[in-house]
């Protein structure tokens, strides 16, 4: 199924640029948002992870955290449920040359506890965010901001309550695109009393809200409640969201088939085969901005930045059916991959040069292999780490096995009960072998993939690859003049990857979800999250 990804797919950017993105309401632009049928005093409980840190809109990068942050949280901009860019707190954002940009925003915004949004509460947010470790990678482009966040940034300025302007370090046609991620979006200035604390119990302005103190139940769940006060696009009709953290998808899947659990954003692969039968017309199966591949860190023995670690690398890839695992495992729900972005965003290709290194391929997996040992001999287990709670056991074996009979070495999964236990493993450097590194895109943009996972400093560049080459044809992409020369050089970008293979591609995943009897108007996004607002029940 192909989706159009871009608010402005298509277009050439002429010189001069206005960008005004329609605030319009939820029913004019997702699909699915018809009256409720269902209660609207009605709890809607989901799945969820436990974020791996504070709740703080500029350092969470998890699904988990992210998930949560979208629901109690509104920025500039919102996306409907095919990606279009829709304003929320913004009443427009503008620029004639698209390196200053001016943003107004709409009057009578408030926190829910009560402080007014203005244009001050968007640069100081911003600006705290632009001197913070996990931060300042989100606002880079920004004049005066460095990627580490040691510099105090002058691309920010106040015009008066309503209108601020940002000044970035070169043109960037597709800049408001982003703005709907949850790293752009405001904070109370209680937030930057104690930014640790506040992320316990966060305060924020979107279509939900905390229940109350300590709604966030530490490796159980967190109840949020309707937000009576919210004025954006996303109309609730229901009257909370209890997210329940599960560590297996199997148990969630027991309890949405029980009606324990309303709406279910997964599927584990033991039941494949069985989710469309045992959720009848209660089921989605969908293309979404999903990547799924596994990293091998560059400080890996025998997978070095050089030659050994180049051929090892292409070895391992082309040791792997992903034709098979994907039609035996997944059944159909997972698409090999052919690049390192989505088939549901704009410039998506099959046909990157060097991209043969993902076809299943054992003679020449083996030479390339044998080529390696006559550098260094290769004699350890080949790992691959994953978090068992998100249902990855199956395809991680399946991956393994096809390397260790391929290759003829020692090959195994190495599971961590959570996703913030194995996400801990990347972020502190002490992998000691591959890792999983599914990517949901934060924003519909092939940047987003590119960017934040392989550029140098990249705030989701765990295992730290760096490539001066790479980092300069992105910089380009970024600053060409249309969409059209954008896409060209991301190309030529990804051509770059898949030489060095920091991440090892292995396939797609759709959106496959399920929900139980009497929960309606359930609509999973481009990015696979259900737009909880919508859902109801009764």
């Amino acid at each position: 199924m192909s989706r159009r990804r871009w608010g402005l797919a298509g277009l050439a950017l002429a010189s001069v640029v206005s960008l005004t993105l329609v605030g319009c309401s939820p029913s004019s632009t997702d699909p699915g948002t018809s009256p409720s049928a269902g209660a609207s005093d009605a709890i809607i409980t989901t799945n969820g992870n436990e974020p791996q840190a504070p709740l703080i809109t500029f350092g969470t990068t998890e699904v988990g955290g992210g998930k949560i942050l979208t629901s109690i949280y509104a920025g500039l901009v919102s996306y409907s449920a095919n990606g279009e860019p829709v304003n929320e707190v913004a009443d427009s954002i503008e620029s004639d040359d698209n390196i200053t940009w001016t943003v107004k925003i709409k009057d009578g915004w408030t926190f829910t506890n009560g402080e007014a949004i203005t244009a001050k509460t968007f640069v100081d947010t911003w600006t705290t965010a632009a001197q913070d470790a996990a931060g300042a990678y989100w606002y880079s482009n920004v004049e005066g901001v460095s990627e580490d966040g040691s510099t105090e940034p002058t691309g920010f300025a106040v015009v008066d309550d309503s209108t601020f302007t940002v000044k970035l370090k070169q043109a960037e046609a597709d800049w408001p695109l982003r703005l709907g991620y949850t790293a752009y979006m405001p904070l109370p200035s209680v937030a930057f009393e104690d930014i640790e604390a506040f992320g316990e119990n966060p305060i924020g302005n979107g279509p939900y809200k905390l229940e109350g103190e300590g709604a966030w139940r530490h490796d159980e769940g967190i109840n949020l409640v309707k937000n009576e006060d919210y004025k954006g696009v996303r109309e609730v009709k229901n009257a909370g969201l209890n997210i329940v953290f599960y560590t297996s998808l199997d148990a969630a899947y027991a309890d949405a088939r029980t009606g324990n659990l309303d709406v279910l954003d997964a599927v584990p692969d033991t039941s494949f085969a069985s989710f469309e039968t045992d959720f009848p017309d209660r089921n989605v199966n969908q293309p979404a901005a999903i990547y799924q591949g596994f990293n091998i860190p560059f400080y890996i023995d025998h997978f070095a930045n050089d030659e050994e670690g180049k051929l090892r690398r292409a070895a391992i890839s082309m040791s792997i059916n992903r034709d098979e695992i994907t039609d035996k495992i997944f059944l159909g729900t997972r698409t090999p991959a052919t690049d390192f972005t989505s088939p549901v965003v704009d410039g998506w290709t099959d046909d990157l040069a060097g991209s043969e290194v993902l076809a299943y391929n054992p003679e020449e997996a083996k030479k390339l292999w044998a080529e390696a040992d006559a550098i260094s001999p290769y004699d350890g287990t080949f790992t691959l780490a994953y978090n068992s709670d998100g249902g990855h056991q199956g395809w991680v074996d399946a991956v393994t096995n096809s390397i260790a009979n391929t290759l003829g070495i020692k090959a195994e999964g190495l599971p961590f009960p959570t996703f913030a236990a194995a996400l801990d493993k990347r972020t502190s450097g002490t992998l000691e072998g591959a890792t999983r590194a599914g990517w949901q895109a934060d924003y519909p943009s092939q940047y987003n993939f590119l960017s934040a996972q392989y550029s140098t400093g990249g705030s989701s560049n765990y295992e730290g690859y760096s490539s001066k080459d790479f980092d300069a044809k992105l910089a380009e992409a970024t600053a060409a003049g249309s969409l059209d020369e954008s896409t060209a050089l991301y190309k030529q970008a990804q051509e770059i990857l898949m030489k060095d293979l920091p991440s090892v591609p292995l396939w797609y995943s759709n959106a496959v979800g399920v929900w139980a009897e009497g929960v309606q108007n359930v609509v999973f996004g481009w990015d696979s999250v259900p737009l909880y607002h919508e859902i109801t029940k009764g």
